[in-house]
């Protein structure tokens, strides 16, 4: 009779909720990010490890993974994105808070990559990748001094350079060179940004996102404005290219981990999670991915040759200085009206 009443009063408290489901989540994860960030061979050891599955779908821009979050059918786990695109679907509602007794790994975050703008309490994210768009140049083939980026528009570097085809990172430099910020939305500083940048289509050689490190191996360019995993390619390619860290302030970005608010495998994302925290399986994603790991306790697993890299390896007190680019609302059409003239000059 005793057992009977207990089950009765067990029932009716996960009728009302009071208690969590016990049910055992099937062994299988769906995980949504760009192609390959997360590699075949992590994924294959997570799952060797914990028998789960698991299905990776991807998309090629934050924004094409925000349109699919609207989405009421959608059945992610895990999202790994930028953090300005994380950032919004926390403000719509579209994350999990994290369950920190899950991620016993959480600890070995290094503190400078936490309590950011788009987390700043540590509820939703966990860190991945991070990484500062950098110049990288030939000295073999610059004949003056780089230190910043007013040294862009300097005219002994006529034709000779590569940017990323990003309206917010150039016209940002632009930005920076003025004294402003990379996410002003006032008009004025736009204005003086755009008749400042226009100056500088003439050293422009090439505009390109996704391969830009190849006009530096090449010599096509002898100058180039890109990201981490890019300056690193070019460097492995040719050592002798020189990094600068410009004297104007950097820019920054963090991509992210996170569970959807209607994630079906919760407790496996949180699995998932506290696996890529592991200080082995971090190191193994930095020397994949080519970029800066927020889990302090990989560094001993980076390569050699990739933790004493200066695109790698920033000082500290040079990393404190870096702004984020973040999300300007209906500014943004400015942002990219000033791009589509720029480039059609």
């Amino acid at each position: 009779m005793m057992k009977k009443l207990l089950s009765l009063l067990l029932a009716s408290l996960l009728v009302l909720g009071l208690v969590p489901a016990l049910a055992q989540e099937e062994p299988e994860l769906n995980v949504f990010s760009w192609a390959t960030y997360i590699d075949d061979d992590t994924i294959a050891k997570f799952t060797e490890e914990t028998g789960i599955k698991v299905n990776y779908s991807y998309f090629l821009t934050n924004e094409e993974m925000l349109l699919k979050m609207q989405g009421s059918d959608n059945n992610y786990d895990v999202i790994l994105a930028s953090d300005y695109a994380l950032n919004m679907l926390r403000k719509d509602g579209k994350l999990l808070k994290l369950d920190k007794e899950l991620l016993p790994n959480y600890k070995n975050l290094d503190p400078a990559f936490l309590s950011k703008y788009y987390d700043e309490n540590n509820e939703y994210t966990v860190p991945y990748t991070a990484g500062t768009p950098l110049i990288v140049y030939n000295p073999d083939l610059v004949d003056i001094e780089i230190t910043g980026y007013e040294d862009l528009w300097n005219p002994a570097l006529k034709d000779s350079i590569v940017v990323i085809d990003d309206a917010r990172n150039i016209i940002g430099i632009t930005l920076k060179t003025l004294g402003y910020s990379f996410n002003t939305t006032d008009d004025k500083e736009l204005e003086e940004a755009k008749e400042k940048l226009f100056k500088l289509r003439p050293n422009i050689r090439a505009f390109n996102y996704d391969t830009p490190h190849n006009d530096l191996i090449s010599g096509d360019a002898s100058v180039g404005y890109m990201f981490t995993p890019f300056v690193l390619l070019a460097m492995d390619a040719n050592p002798n290219f020189k990094v600068v860290y410009p004297k104007e302030g950097m820019g920054f970005g963090i991509d992210s981990l996170v569970i959807s608010a209607n994630a079906p495998h919760p407790a496996n994302a949180h699995k998932l999670l506290n696996f890529l925290l592991d200080a082995q399986v971090a190191g193994n994603t930095a020397a994949m991915q080519y970029y800066l790991s927020p889990v302090a306790a990989a560094y001993e697993f980076i390569p050699e040759y990739l933790r004493n890299n200066p695109a790698i390896n920033i000082p500290k007190e040079i990393l404190g200085e870096t702004e984020f680019i973040v999300d300007v609302g209906e500014s943004e059409s400015k942002f990219q009206e000033i791009w589509a003239e720029f480039k059609l000059q």
